[in-house]
């Protein structure tokens, strides 16, 4: 795997500091116990040449909110967040990018329970393709239900995007890569579908899409509610239920979603081909829309995006 392509600027407790320059000490509280909070945003230069983040205020929404839930203070707005990675993306002078805002417990006690750490907080930003490859986009991928469960709604506040909570997700993400599959899907503790270790997933049976209920150990994806609505749009019913992995199985299409994995098929599932193998046509049909959305070539929801212009 292809390691990050350095850009020029990090912003860092709002400042910018050159890349190699954006450090902390090696004791800070959140290496040693994981305690922070994320988000994963990506930005597209549209079919006019102008470039645009996709629902940028409603992922610094989500990372003040994961925040808030984990008792961590956040010494910026989301306005001032917000702006922050505006002028990042453009001070890089990047007309498409994977921008990555994150706030941690910083350097001081590192006791578990220490409340006092100043919280840390930075925007990186830099090129990134396909996460699971255009191969994936086009075709499928292959997933493999992990060993490793999605902890009960009462041991994570599964609604946070919480820097300790991905332990969980790189278990099962090694577990299935090693096993030569591409992703790995996640049961909760009854053995319902949760999510895959860094998407939503969907399942689509006859003329309806089925994808696990809010209410469970998910995390509320931006992606995910973008695709019920675009969904809606084009007269697709959807539901949200528990459901079992053979359902998957069963399904006619599946699809993952997130951020970094965009919308991507999925063709087999623990050895068992889905549907015909391939790319279906709902999920042809809603990723089409997705990438016409955040790349231009439909206007419908302009309201998602956030523009800025790139320095030279």
């Amino acid at each position: 795997m292809a390691g990050i392509q350095k850009s020029p600027w990090i912003w860092m407790d709002g400042a910018f500091v050159p890349w190699d320059e954006a450090q902390v000490h090696v004791l800070a509280h959140a290496l040693h116990y994981g305690f922070g909070v994320f988000e994963g945003i990506r930005a597209y230069q549209r079919a006019d040449g102008r470039s645009a983040i996709f629902r940028l205020r409603e992922h610094m929404q989500r990372l003040s909110d994961s925040a808030r839930i984990m008792t961590l203070p956040l010494p910026y707005s989301v306005d001032t967040l917000t702006a922050a990675v505006l002028e990042t993306c453009a001070k890089n002078g990047l007309r498409s990018c994977y921008i990555r805002p994150i706030a941690f417990s910083g350097y001081g006690a590192l006791g578990v329970g220490t409340l006092d750490n100043p919280t840390v907080v930075a925007i990186a930003v830099w090129p990134w393709g396909a996460y699971l490859g255009e191969e994936g986009l086009n075709n499928g991928v292959r997933i493999k239900t992990s060993t490793f469960s999605r902890p009960h709604v009462n041991s994570q506040l599964h609604k946070g995007k919480v820097i300790g909570h991905y332990v969980n997700s790189i278990l099962a993400k090694r577990e299935a890569n090693a096993e030569g599959y591409s992703e790995a899907l996640l049961l909760d503790t009854n053995g319902y579908v949760s999510e895959a270790s860094g998407e939503n997933v969907f399942a689509v049976i006859g003329d309806t899409l089925y994808t696990a209920p809010f209410s469970g150990p998910i995390l509320g994806g931006i992606t995910r509610d973008t695709l019920i609505t675009l969904a809606a749009e084009e007269g697709i019913g959807v539901k949200e239920m528990s459901l079992t992995r053979d359902t998957l199985y069963l399904a006619d299409e599946v699809f993952m979603c997130g951020t970094a994995a965009e919308v991507t098929p999925v063709r087999e599932i623990d050895r068992r081909v889905v549907g015909s193998g391939t790319r279906g046509p709902v999920t042809k049909r809603l990723q089409e829309r997705y990438f016409d959305v955040v790349r231009g070539a439909d206007d419908r929801h302009d309201q998602w995006l956030s523009f800025y212009e790139p320095q030279s």
